[in-house]
């Protein structure tokens, strides 16, 4: 059985990664600490990590991002997408209006994880401008403080199985300011997985690419490699390196197996322009809606 490190019970990763698998019996071990979720892996406790790497809204998640680049050497193995649905939970009976309905201005204090909260900015300025906002470490850290305190005012953002998990009542649902809110999820392992969804519509490669010093147009060159070879680039961001100021690493996704012969001729070409090149990962890529229609 596949042992699987991730976010706390409740989380977005939780319910991502039991879209995942499916029925498939897996060990899902829970860790508060994203660092731990890594490290989990890194020291053999699990095979795999869920790790979240960017959001429609908020971007790149970049401590995620720099753990994976600076403090784990561990390939990508599939990458998925789930929908962040954030929704408003507490004790349903501590906010009730005389109407029947939820009466929002009895809440005096919002719980939940910064990105989480960020994404509901619209809902709380309209419904609980009076609400003091408090971050937490997820949102699953949230909805378990707001269970563990009740009687005093506190709700929290988070997802429908945090809710569930802690027993506590979605006060309103889908809160966040955007319906596309979607979260990209990787994988990381040292095994290749053996068993994923079918059909593999999408292979995706990403590297690391970090340019020689006091090369003129070098980005320019590298992203031609690519270009003349009609190679499409899903993605392109700079990181610091960390080495000095100044000093940057591209990370580049690759729409194409690392084993296709254009894209081993493309990374030949940028090594021989002096670049150093790294390979995180070359793996099946899935939309929501793939994983989704397989399920059904």
């Amino acid at each position: 059985m596949k042992r699987i490190a991730l976010l706390p019970e409740g989380s977005v990763s939780h319910e991502a990664v039991v879209l995942l698998f499916g029925d498939e019996p897996v060990q899902l071990v829970y860790h508060k600490l994203i660092s731990d979720v890594f490290l989990s892996t890194v020291h053999g406790k699990t095979d795999y990590s869920v790790i979240p790497i960017e959001n429609t809204i908020e971007g790149s998640v970049s401590l995620h991002m720099d753990w994976l680049v600076n403090e784990v050497d561990i390939p990508m193995q599939i990458e998925w997408v789930y929908p962040s649905i954030q929704n408003l939970i507490g004790d349903r009976e501590e906010f009730i209006a005389e109407s029947g309905g939820v009466d929002y201005t009895r809440i005096q204090k919002i719980l939940s994880h910064p990105v989480a909260m960020a994404q509901c900015q619209q809902f709380i300025r309209k419904h609980a401008p009076q609400a003091e906002l408090v971050n937490a470490g997820s949102t699953t850290e949230a909805v378990g403080i707001v269970k563990d305190n009740p009687g005093i005012g506190m709700a929290a953002i988070g997802t429908t199985l945090g809710a569930a998990t802690h027993q506590l009542d979605i006060l309103a649902e889908r809160v966040t300011d955007h319906d596309n809110n979607y979260t990209r999820f990787i994988l990381i392992g040292k095994e290749e997985l053996t068993q994923v969804p079918q059909p593999v519509k999408q292979m995706k490669t990403s590297v690391l690419v970090t340019l020689p010093e006091d090369f003129a147009g070098a980005l320019h060159q590298v992203l031609a490699t690519f270009a003349w070879r009609r190679l499409n680039l899903s993605r392109i961001e700079s990181r610091p390196t960390k080495k000095k100021l100044g000093s940057y690493y591209f990370y580049i996704d690759v729409l194409e197996s690392v084993d296709s012969v254009l894209l081993t001729a493309a990374i030949e070409e940028i090594e021989a322009l002096g670049c150093q090149v790294r390979v995180l990962g070359s793996y099946p890529s899935y939309t929501y809606q793939e994983l989704i229609s397989e399920v059904l």
